[in-house]
């Protein structure tokens, strides 16, 4: 599925050509949105369209080569991995990554969660080590999801690094499916999936070789949770981990523009309009273009 054509799109693709690309309309520009602004324009073909944001991300960049979320925050940098993937891609298609490339390269091979030993009180295995949300932490599910993400698009999917952030991946899948945000089970208590996690680590977790039976249960949370009424930052994720793994609902182009709709009518969030028309692109999207192994 393409929807780079229709009226919808063409229309969200011009309004990410266009800065700010903040969390909400009119917002200051921060680094998550505008990396996925960047992915979503370079994978319509709009590579030129696609520097504006590429340069704010490059500018952004710490002499660490890291990018912290805004400008104030500077103890976290989990959108470096987005700004990588996203100056990645425009290497790879020939254009100019904007970004120090190998210092983010870099940062993100020496970034490192905080390990913790194993307890009955939780369930996963707090000895992987994957990536954290704040520097001096524990690894998170989604940070490490978009490092592992990162690190394939920089033909890094065979580095240690990334193969233990798969593994680290996988630790956290839900025994029936799917994935909370960060545990799997808390003082005897297993956790409920979200779509949203679970999206994230299914997208990162394409074209791995696991026999694993909780990868097709997390499959199966997703198919049976979308609808027309999911979120539009939800379904957009439920969607790209769906597809990375070739199970793209029929009805995914009926709820991308339902969810547009909605989005417009709300707050034009450039964050969500990015992910929607990620989403769209369908397995063309640089998101599982560019992470599939050689």
């Amino acid at each position: 599925m393409q929807l780079l054509e229709t009226p919808w799109m063409n229309s969200t693709l011009d309004r990410l050509a266009c800065a700010p690309w903040g969390y909400h309309a009119n917002e200051p520009s921060a680094a998550e949105p505008t990396a996925l602004a960047a992915l979503a324009l370079l994978g319509a073909g709009r590579t030129a369209e696609a520097q504006s944001p590429l340069q704010w991300l490059a500018a952004a960049q710490t002499s660490n080569g890291n990018i912290a979320p805004f400008a104030e925050l500077t103890q976290s940098a989990w959108p470096t991995a987005q700004a990588a993937f996203a100056a990645a891609v425009a290497s790879h298609l020939g254009g100019k990554p904007q970004l120090n490339l190998p210092l983010a390269q870099q940062w993100l091979l020496t970034a490192a969660g905080m390990a913790v030993e194993n307890s009955p009180e939780f369930g996963h295995d707090g000895r992987l080590i994957g990536w954290p949300w704040v520097i001096g932490t524990h690894s998170w599910q989604e940070p490490t999801a978009w490092s592992v993400l990162a690190l394939k698009s920089l033909r890094l999917g065979n580095h240690p690094r990334t193969r233990e952030g798969v593994r680290l991946l996988v630790d956290r899948l839900l025994s029936t499916g799917g994935c909370n945000y960060g545990n799997t089970v808390v003082l005897g208590q297993t956790l409920r999936p979200h779509v949203e996690p679970t999206g994230i680590a299914l997208l990162a977790l394409a074209g791995e070789k696991i026999d694993d039976p909780r990868i097709e249960l997390s499959l199966q949370y997703l198919l049976e949770n979308l609808s027309a009424e999911t979120t539009p930052l939800s379904l957009s994720y439920g969607l790209l981990g769906l597809t990375a793994h070739h199970r793209q609902p029929t009805a995914s182009a009926t709820w991308l523009e339902m969810a547009y709709r909605r989005t417009i009518q709300r707050d034009a969030s450039p964050l969500t309009l990015a992910l929607l028309a990620l989403a769209s692109q369908g397995e063309e999207c640089p998101l599982i273009k560019h992470t599939r192994p050689a």
